[in-house]
């Protein structure tokens, strides 16, 4: 029941990151859908560093739950990258849903990277 509770609350706390970086960002009314590629960029960077960390010395379980499936399930998002660029693909933005699935995976991929080498 532990587990739960701590995947729980870093979900909530991870979701109130990525709302926090919409509502900011809502304000400069982008055409590309930054909000969302900031917080999947670093969730991914975050998501490397402690997978990191995990590897090197070891993470107890709470931790894991709290912060690896928890916040940053919560911080990052899938569904709402995918919407956005389903969005851009019938919005005729072609280029711009191009670039997002191009940028998200290869900057994404990229951030899991420096994650890792940060804490190795």
């Amino acid at each position: 029941m532990q587990s739960y509770l701590l995947v729980f609350l870093g979900g909530g706390l991870g979701s109130i990151c990525r709302y926090g970086i919409a509502h900011f960002l809502e304000q400069q009314q982008y055409h590309f859908p930054w909000a969302t590629f900031l917080a999947n960029v670093l969730s991914c960077l975050l998501l490397g560093a402690l997978v990191g960390l995990s590897t090197r010395e070891g993470f107890p379980n709470p931790a894991r739950f709290l912060l690896i499936t928890g916040f940053c399930g919560g911080f990052s998002t899938f569904s709402t990258f995918t919407n956005e660029t389903y969005q851009l693909l019938l919005n005729g933005d072609t280029a711009y849903a191009m670039a997002n699935i191009a940028g998200s995976i290869l900057v994404c991929l990229f951030c899991i990277f420096v994650g890792l080498k940060l804490v190795a």
